[in-house]
């Protein structure tokens, strides 16, 4: 059986991370995805339980009075995303490596938290022009959820060296070989 080991890839929205997760994912049948629980509305192509787990704002703040989170935050007024612990324990018992595709404060918390055994990669785009670009093509927000979204990835940039490896995500295919060799080497330590 495994250790209790992490991959933890963060990044601003729009850097690429879940694109780069999901690749490892399809390659590496020793990572389980950490599904996170929150509080934003479900989007058309979401299922709760798969994507995330999506709860009311009221269950939410129940499952932070009872500690049942490794890691949480209100990111915007009640829109909270964190990591349930019975996740984590559950993909653990199971012999696999936790695979955390979260936001960087989320990441921080969760490095801080489990400590040793974590791989913890910022995926950082080539540019913050190119990120806000990315973002402005998904049209999947709102013109002030957009606004927010742009200040926080800019914040988010200035983190970059808290984590053990960056990742810049310029070309996919490149990008997709990088994260499998950090994973490689990481989990054969």
């Amino acid at each position: 059986m495994m250790t209790k080991k992490s991959v933890l890839f963060c990044g601003p929205s729009g850097s690429g991370k879940t694109t780069i997760v999901h690749h490892l994912l399809e390659h590496n049948p020793q990572l389980s995805f950490s599904i996170s629980a929150t509080t934003r509305p479900k989007r058309d192509n979401e299922t709760n339980g798969v994507d995330y787990h999506f709860l009311s704002v009221k269950e939410f703040k129940e499952r932070i009075a009872q500690d049942a989170f490794v890691e949480w935050e209100e990111v915007y007024a009640d829109r909270f995303y964190g990591t349930l612990k019975s996740e984590v324990e559950k993909i653990w018992e199971s012999g696999k490596a936790v695979l955390f595709d979260v936001d960087v404060e989320g990441g921080l918390n969760i490095k801080k938290k489990l400590g040793g055994d974590i791989l913890a990669v910022f995926v950082q785009p080539p540019s913050l022009e190119e990120l806000h670009k990315r973002l402005s093509l998904r049209n999947t927000e709102t013109t002030e959820s957009f606004r927010l979204r742009i200040e926080k990835s800019d914040k988010e940039m200035l983190y970059a060296d808290r984590f053990d490896k960056i990742l810049v995500n310029d070309k996919l295919p490149n990008s997709f070989l990088l994260a499998q060799k950090l994973v490689d080497d990481f989990l054969a330590t």
